[in-house]
């Protein structure tokens, strides 16, 4: 069993004031890299004033492993009235978002205890593959590097010595579960998942995990390349016929491709067999890293539609 450390995370630049023009610099592609908490508020609210030292206090604390940025919403009225429109509920200040890997995935309005906001922030950085606690950083680390070298069953070995230490540890189901979807045992893998812990079933190191069993089911299905190209390029309207040409390019290994195709059929009817092409892109970018610039250049563009 590899020796527990706790890696201090750099402490500058954790927060910062944030307006519209650098809403998706700062807020939804850096929460691709770490967790970011968006404080709303304004300087006639009282509350505010009380909820916004507190917060500093606590993201400071955790030392790199999430970022805080504060938006005046009297200042930016146009950023705050699209972000309503997307279902955030801005109408009451404050009010404070976790964001990550680019979507909003917590929340909470009003001043609350010390205690419920650390609770708040470190959940927040579990959900974005990060340990709240700091201890098996480096057993981690190490799992994920067998696991990119192929020494698949040496780093599922530790992603389960991982589990016996902590049986919370989202990371290590996950990584668990992917060493078994790169054997092929997709039944293993998805045994794994479903076996998490409820508090931690919805983490996005979980998330991920599903996505890459998701698509590695939907390769098994994936229809030849050629004639899904042909049926496209006699209909440039055949929604059906370019999101089946995703999933196949997709499982060809052109993941570049499949996003650029996605995006187009999103462009073209985003309401398209229930928003099917905006859900496959989330599961793609899901199961890539966060920053595979794939997943960065992807997300910046679908963003930018959903926000124009």
């Amino acid at each position: 069993m590899l020796e527990l450390g706790q890696n201090a995370a750099p402490a500058a630049d954790l927060i910062k004031d944030v307006t519209e023009a650098n809403f998706m610099a700062d807020v939804v592609d850096a929460s691709n890299e770490v967790p970011v908490i968006v404080d709303f508020w304004a300087p006639w609210c009282g509350p505010c004033k009380t909820l916004g030292p507190m917060l500093e206090d606590i993201v400071t604390k955790a030392k790199g492993a999430v970022k805080m940025v504060k938006i005046d919403v009297d200042q930016n009225q146009q950023l705050a009235a699209a972000l309503a429109q997307q279902g955030l509920p801005l109408q009451s200040i404050p009010t404070v978002v976790a964001f990550v890997k680019g979507r909003p995935v917590d929340m909470f309005q009003g001043a609350l205890p010390a205690s419920e906001i650390e609770a708040f922030v470190n959940k927040a950085i579990e959900a974005g593959g990060g340990d709240a606690s700091g201890g098996l950083g480096d057993a981690l680390a190490a799992a994920e590097e067998m696991l990119a070298e192929g020494a698949i069953e040496d780093a599922a070995q530790t992603f389960a010595a991982i589990i016996e230490e902590d049986q919370a540890n989202a990371a290590a189901y996950a990584g668990l579960a992917r060493c078994q979807i790169a054997g092929g045992a997709l039944d293993q893998a998805e045994a794994v998942l479903n076996g998490v812990p409820a508090e931690i079933s919805g983490a996005a190191p979980i998330e991920a995990a599903f996505a890459q069993l998701e698509l590695a089911r939907q390769a098994a299905n994936s229809g030849p390349l050629d004639e899904l190209k042909a049926a496209l390029a006699a209909d440039e309207n055949n929604h059906q016929a370019r999101f089946d040409l995703a999933g196949a390019l997709h499982a060809a290994g052109e993941v570049e491709e499949a996003v650029t195709q996605l995006l187009e059929l999103f462009k073209r009817d985003r309401e398209w067999n229930d928003g099917a092409a905006k859900q496959q892109l989330f599961t793609i970018f899901d199961a890539l890293a966060a920053n595979d610039p794939i997943v960065l250049n992807g997300r910046r563009k679908l963003s930018s539609m959903i926000f124009a």
